[in-house]
């Protein structure tokens, strides 16, 4: 008994201090800039694609077929490759400024988050230019997940729990580089490493969630609401990844209250 009711103790502090900071504006931010954000992401995919359908009529419709879309979900997709063949060095230009100072903005909401958790201000104008660092350096861990995971893959299937390792493992390098970069406090590696673990889980699950609930979210929303479904379930994937956002850095302060200053300080 006395070890549930410390966990219970923990999850409503853990509360108090995510709702004494506005956690669910904090989110709010998160979810708003990281949704114009893949939207410019979508903008140059778009137009790399438009480069790539020159010499494939068909390609618009093989990447429908091939993620699983049809409908009004296969339909957008397929008028944005064809209409990317028009406009493709335009929407090069548009996606390239976007992805820049969207992606900062970005990783500024997700700066102010751990911010407000550490009771810190932020740096003024360099967080932008810190943001654009994270913003490739969490790219490029994204990118040797999928190329580790994609080898994993081609091993038998009692290989399977080395996939998941690996995917666990590159989720916490992610955090821990979000923790370690774009906040403006000093603190030592044994007050992150935990809550990234912990997040490293929170992530794969948002992962699953991402790759086998929505997008039969999506194909059933868009047959009801069009594409105004296939906004709201995006919205409420990066809504989630929000609260986890701020959740995380509210769990640091309190681990980093719970050790001794020393220890806690970077």
């Amino acid at each position: 008994m006395s070890s549930i009711r410390r966990v219970v103790d923990w999850c409503r502090d853990i509360q108090r201090r995510y709702s004494a900071i506005g956690g669910q504006t904090l989110a709010a931010g998160v979810t708003l800039y990281g949704f114009l954000a893949l939207f410019a992401l979508l903008v140059l995919s778009v137009a790399v694609l438009g480069f790539l359908s020159i010499n494939n009529v068909d390609l618009a419709a093989e990447i429908a077929g091939d993620l699983g879309l049809t409908g009004d979900a296969g339909k957008i997709v397929t008028d944005a490759v064809n209409a990317a063949q028009k406009s493709r060095q335009l929407t090069t230009v548009v996606g390239v400024v976007g992805i820049i100072w969207l992606g900062s903005s970005w990783a500024l909401s997700i700066a102010n988050a751990y911010n407000a958790s550490w009771h810190v201000p932020g740096r003024g104008l360099a967080d932008r230019g810190r943001g654009l660092v994270w913003l490739f350096g969490y790219l490029a861990i994204l990118g040797a997940s999928g190329v580790a995971t994609a080898g994993w893959d081609l091993l038998p299937t009692w290989f399977a729990p080395l996939v998941i390792l690996t995917s666990l493992a590159a989720n916490t390098a992610l955090w821990l580089w979000t923790s370690w970069w774009l906040p403006n406090r000093p603190v030592a590696w044994r007050v992150i490493l935990g809550p990234a673990i912990l997040g490293a889980f929170a992530l794969e699950a948002l992962k699953v969630l991402g790759a086998y609930v929505v997008p039969g979210y999506v194909e059933r929303s868009s047959e009801l609401y069009g594409t105004i479904g296939v906004v709201f379930a995006i919205l409420l994937w990066l809504l989630i990844f929000g609260r986890i956002v701020v959740y995380l850095g509210v769990i640091e302060v309190r681990r980093a209250d719970h050790l001794a200053p020393a220890a806690a300080a970077g």
